[in-house]
């Protein structure tokens, strides 16, 4: 298998490099002009493609234009308006009552806190964390998505499970000023190479360092389980 760097400390920061010279350009990849519309979009990215949300949202941004748009609205129809979004009944519901939330005490503009952004029906510690950062380039923490789960518990980073203890088991390690693009770093790579399947370990550009590296290791550190042969 890969050999890690002697501390965890010390394999973050090379990984973080090393994925910066790979994608230089990582960064949200959903498509919004305010922070409402970014609020609305990472909301519905919840089991569900950035792509099939950005593409959903081009009409929906048009329609909603502000949280009285979506508090005032009927919620059979919004989610129709959102009928491709995976659990949209559920989603639809999210954003009217957190419209309301926002109308009724944040005089209709998307909340600065993680306190208050919490407090919306259907916003976690997750999307809160990204709200923050690019909507109010706050950074707070490190959004701990599925990719970021799988990609630092498979380079050994973390042995923790949850995202909730990923995140604390990560921000003494990563540095700083990268909390805010550890995360679209791994979401590059888990996309391009290191996919949960099939990851492609003879073009990865870490696989030197990765414990888990398919042909070297017997097991993906990400599950814990043996490779498929």
């Amino acid at each position: 298998m890969g050999t890690p760097l002697p501390s965890r400390a010390e394999q973050t920061e090379e990984v973080v490099e090393r994925l910066w010279e790979e994608y230089p350009d990582a960064t949200i990849s959903l498509n919004f002009s305010n922070r409402l519309e970014l609020l609305v979009a990472v909301m519905l990215s919840a089991q569900c493609t950035d792509e099939r949300v950005n593409k959903e949202t081009e009409d929906l941004f048009e329609k909603y234009q502000s949280a009285e748009d979506y508090a005032e609205a009927d919620v059979e129809e919004l989610s129709e308006d959102i009928g491709s979004i995976t659990y949209h009944n559920s989603k639809a519901d999210y954003l009217k009552t957190s419209g309301q939330i926002i109308v009724d005490e944040h005089d209709g503009e998307v909340p600065d806190t993680m306190e208050e952004l919490t407090e919306l029906k259907g916003v976690g510690r997750k999307t809160a964390n990204v709200i923050l950062q690019h909507g109010y380039d706050l950074v707070e923490g490190i959004v701990v998505d599925t990719h970021v789960q799988r990609l630092s518990r498979r380079l050994g980073i973390t042995e923790e499970e949850r995202p909730e203890a990923i995140e604390e088991d990560l921000l003494p390690v990563v540095p700083e000023d990268e909390w805010k693009w550890y995360t679209h770093l791994l979401i590059s790579h888990g996309r391009a190479v290191c996919t949960a399947r099939n990851p492609d370990c003879s073009e990865c550009v870490l696989a030197d360092i990765c414990p888990s590296a398919k042909g070297d290791s017997d097991v993906d550190l990400a599950s814990g389980e043996a490779w498929d042969a």
